[in-house]
């Protein structure tokens, strides 16, 4: 299990990267305002999280997560992945962020699991290490905050975990179930996002 979680988060890591690699070209930051700009993205929701739980944050004891942000990076700056057209561009953030989205929702959900946290412990945790890296990127680049426009984002996050829990507590376990679960998760994700689900609107 730790190594179907250790992949996952990995995972989500190197997506996140992308997608705050590709914000900060977009908005033409220097070297530097790119790299902490993708640092953030992919660790901010994991740091949120381990705080919440009383845990040391992983990237502060596991030189694992660095490797994985400076790796994809370097491959990022080594192919010029900003310099491609900003409609393939903008496609590929959406791929990213989806992937990283789902991929920390089932690790954030896996953690609550594993300290005994109730439903909405789970499901708040998978929410928050999957939001938090993007909410900060956003923020810093003066952005709204895709969490607050893209109604079927945060809304995946809970959906993913609420059904890890069930599984869990149905006596479902192993790597077919995350994997299962992040491929529903992304399908539905992307699905949504072409067809521009939306959820009901207050006043409306």
């Amino acid at each position: 299990m730790q190594l179907q979680f250790d992949v996952l988060f990995l995972i989500g890591t190197a997506a996140f990267t992308i997608s705050g690699y590709l914000v900060g070209a977009t908005k033409r930051f220097d070297v530097l305002g790119v790299v902490i700009l993708a640092l953030l993205t992919a660790i901010g929701g994991g740091m949120i999280r381990d705080v919440l739980v009383d845990r040391v944050p992983r990237i502060f004891i596991d030189a694992g997560p660095l490797y994985t942000i400076f790796a994809t990076l370097l491959v990022a700056w080594a192919i010029k992945l900003h310099q491609r057209n900003r409609g393939l561009l903008y496609k590929i953030f959406i791929v990213a962020d989806s992937i990283g989205l789902v991929a920390f929702s089932i690790a954030g959900a896996q953690i609550g699991l594993d300290v005994g946290l109730n439903l909405f412990g789970v499901a708040f945790l998978a929410f928050v290490t999957a939001v938090g890296g993007g909410l900060v990127r956003d923020m810093m680049v003066n952005d709204v905050p895709f969490i607050l426009h893209e109604d079927f984002y945060g809304t995946v996050a809970i959906l993913v975990a609420a059904l890890l829990y069930v599984a869990a507590h149905s006596g479902w376990r192993g790597p077919w179930v995350e994997w299962t679960l992040f491929t529903i998760g992304l399908g539905l994700r992307l699905v949504a996002h072409l067809r521009d689900f939306r959820l009901p609107r207050v006043g409306h």
